[in-house]
């Protein structure tokens, strides 16, 4: 009887300290053979072996010696081990939580997930909202979990700056599941394997909140399938994904519907009502952020006299818009709280998040972030890759990256804080370069015959991108274009006027091709500024001209005309014969457009003569088939059918697929007037063929409608529909004012049944 009841004790203690028959007797100098016979009872234990192993278990030996007798003389039973106690750390419950199903329903789909330890990892940025998505779905699941819920809040990104220790996590844990403080193992090693022992056979909910790294979460989670833990982190702990099969639930910025509700939740519904559009207005100003959503739901019920449009107008105003969201409580601050990851940041990644908010954004590529930070592809992607980690930024595509406004802000208030302006300004500048000498390349694949500018030679350590062909070229304009504005603008607000006229001027043969008009308009605006401020005339006429062109898009007419007016003096005051011939163009094409087509003639003959006088045949080319185009108007189409010949033969001589894709839309058009209907379809394909290749889409809509005319007058309605159809698209895409005239047309020309 003795035996066997220092038998179940001895096995119960080393099961609770979570060691082997081959731990325990290292420990206490018992051989493995004496420890296994011990326990199964079969032989009574020796004084000499109960002491060595009630000291190595940390009992003590005078209580095993009375167990042990009073089990041989049976007065008593050895006492059955206490049940363990059940847990309940969960912080309350959050009120009321809104939005996030879908990181809700991944969460449900781990409770029935048994072939492995079941881990989330809930990450995303400092104030998105992890540790309350993780507290609401640990008590909407914690009666699924009768054997308790631990928590611990790891403070992996505290003001204090000191995470929790993983050991005295362990300890906390150990001390909640009722293992008393003398049997807490002193070694973080011995803690986790006696925290596993006692998780075995019990279902457990565990969140490890706030989590620094993977080394803080590996020694807290359970060795058993039972239990369910949650993580929330900054990072993205990518090695618990790797090592645990941990399932990542990514937490990004509330949708504008999630943020309304927070705010109605908050606030009530009726305020949202009565001033819609201020509600907006602060989710803008909020970037979706829930802490910052939070934070003006707070500072509006700190104040109730205040109006919503009233709280817009405070926050909008402040320099800073983070100290216009300041409630007065460090623990929500979001300078506070996004500093808490800053803080963790290396050297390089630091760096080049301060110098993020020298970027317009709303993403920057891999390229433009190694010119501001002045380093090497390589070392940006570093630092990029740490940010990402970090939450401080999100990668949206292939070496592209954003962050939020807010984020902005902080990064902006950290530049200033940690940056002299020298540095500021070399950053700024390398960043410009970066962006006018690619772009200047990429046009000048887009078109070659372009006129080249004069460029500066780039800042040292700035990246100038190469492209191998005009697709690549286009590829990055469509991926900058959204950038575009604000390198204007920054540019100009910090006097670099040089650089605003010939980046203006290099992306304006994109914008015009591919319809951003109006961004067009904008950024030649300040182009002209900047030129006549920098007294350049050259930039003045080549920005103008780039104006006239984008105003003919959107057909103002006199608007253009006035602008190429402006820059063809400037042409001749500079005695620059290839300006003045593209000025003449751009008069040609807006006199057409005003139906006045012998004085586009004009305009386009003497362009031909200043073409051929610097050697220009591709402007020849596009002169002839100006020229041509306006003999058609006039009734004359054998004449243009001369015209528009030579043109294309000149196009096709000198390369120019743009071109010659115009030439083709220019004898489609002729031979339709010729009755000439199967050529004038031909013709037609062949210029949409190029202006496909190209990438432009504002001609190749009308090449289509005039082949649907073609279709039309051939007796075809059905085609003539279907291309109608196909310009109507093109047309709605761009916002075309023309969209609505052809919308008429397809419900006035139903086709034949």
């Amino acid at each position: 009887m003795g035996g066997s009841a220092f038998g179940e004790l001895l096995r119960s203690c080393r099961l609770s300290a979570g060691w082997t028959q081959d731990e325990l007797a290292g420990r206490s100098g018992v051989s493995v053979h004496s420890i296994s016979v011990l326990e199964t009872g079969r032989r009574q234990p020796r004084l000499s072996s109960v002491s060595r192993l009630a000291d190595a278990l940390g009992l003590d030996p005078r209580r095993c010696e009375q167990l042990l007798a009073a089990a041989r003389d049976g007065l008593a039973p050895v006492p059955a081990r206490p049940s363990a106690p059940v847990p309940r750390q969960l912080p309350g419950a959050v009120p009321g939580f809104t939005g996030r199903e879908a990181q809700l329903k991944e969460l449900d789909g781990l409770l029935d997930r048994r072939d492995s330890v079941a881990v989330a990892v809930v990450t995303g940025t400092a104030g998105v909202g992890k540790t309350a998505l993780a507290v609401h779905w640990s008590h909407q699941v914690a009666d699924r979990f009768a054997d308790g819920q631990l928590y611990v809040n790891l403070r992996g990104f505290d003001p204090s700056g000191e995470p929790v220790a993983p050991a005295e996590a362990v300890g906390s844990f150990l001390d909640a599941l009722g293992v008393p403080a003398d049997r807490i193992p002193a070694s973080l090693a011995d803690r986790s394997a006696l925290y596993r022992s006692r998780l075995a056979g019990r279902r457990i909910l565990v969140m490890l909140d706030n989590a620094r790294d993977t080394g803080q979460v590996r020694p807290l989670l359970p060795g058993s399938d039972e239990c369910l833990t949650v993580v929330t982190s900054r990072d993205r702990l990518g090695g618990l994904i790797v090592s645990q099969r941990a399932r990542a639930v990514s937490l990004d910025l509330m949708t504008a519907a999630e943020a309304r509700d927070l705010l109605a939740n908050r606030l009530g519904p009726e305020c949202l009502a009565a001033e819609p559009k201020a509600a907006g207005d602060l989710i803008e100003l909020s970037a979706h952020l829930p802490l910052a959503l939070s934070l003006v739901a707070a500072r509006a019920t700190l104040a109730p006299t205040l109006s919503l449009a009233e709280l817009v107008g405070q926050v909008r105003e402040v320099r800073d818009r983070l100290r216009g969201m300041d409630i007065g409580d460090a623990c929500v601050d979001l300078s506070a709280v996004f500093s808490w990851s800053y803080r963790t940041l290396g050297t390089a990644a630091a760096r080049m998040f301060r110098l993020l908010s020298l970027h317009p954004g709303p993403d920057i590529s891999l390229p433009a972030a190694a010119s501001l930070a002045g380093t090497g592809r390589e070392q940006a992607r570093m630092a990029l890759s740490e940010l990402a980690r970090a939450q401080l930024l999100a990668e949206t595509g292939s070496d592209r990256f954003a962050c939020h406004d807010l984020l902005r802000a902080y990064s902006a208030e950290t530049a200033h804080q940690d940056e002299n302006e020298h540095a500021r300004h070399a950053a700024l500048r390398r960043m410009l370069d970066h962006y006018l000498h690619t772009a200047h390349a990429a046009a000048l694949l887009l078109d070659p015959f372009n006129d080249q500018l004069s460029l500066a030679a780039p800042q040292p350590r700035a990246v100038v991108g190469e492209f191998a062909d005009g697709e690549r070229a286009w590829q990055w304009f469509a991926a900058e274009r959204p950038v575009f504005p604000g390198v204007v603008d920054r540019a100009t607000d910090a006097g670099f006027d040089t650089h605003v006229w010939q980046f203006a001027c290099s992306v304006a043969e994109f914008c015009i091709r591919d319809g951003h008009w109006t961004q067009t308009v904008a950024a030649q605006l300040a182009a002209i500024a900047a030129a006549e401020h920098a007294g350049d005339p050259h930039g003045q006429a080549r920005s103008l001209r780039e104006l006239g062109r984008a105003y003919i898009r959107l057909g103002r007419y006199p608007d253009a005309r006035a602008s190429a007016v402006r820059a063809l003096a400037l042409d001749e005051s500079l005695g620059d014969p290839l300006g003045q011939a593209r000025s003449h163009t751009v008069l040609g094409v807006a006199a057409y457009l005003q139906d006045d087509y012998q004085n586009a003639i004009e305009h386009d003959e003497i362009a031909y003569e200043l073409f051929g006088a610097v050697g220009h045949r591709a402007g020849q080319a596009d002169a002839l088939n100006g020229i041509g185009w306006m003999q058609t108007k006039l009734g004359r189409h054998a004449e243009a059918l001369r015209y528009c010949t030579r043109a294309l033969e000149l196009q096709q001589t000198a390369g120019n697929s743009y071109g010659e894709a115009h030439t083709w839309d220019s004898l489609g058009c002729i031979h339709h007037n010729l009755g000439e209907h199967q050529r004038a379809v031909a013709c037609y394909h062949a210029a949409l063929d190029l202006y496909r290749k190209v990438g432009t889409r504002h001609p190749q809509a009308y090449t289509v409608i005039r082949l649907g005319d073609t279709h039309q007058a051939a007796g075809d309605t059905h085609a003539a529909h279907h291309s109608w159809h196909q310009a109507l698209a093109i047309l709605d895409d761009l916002h075309h004012p023309d969209a609505d005239d052809l919308r008429a047309r397809l419900i006035d020309h139903p086709p034949a049944s």
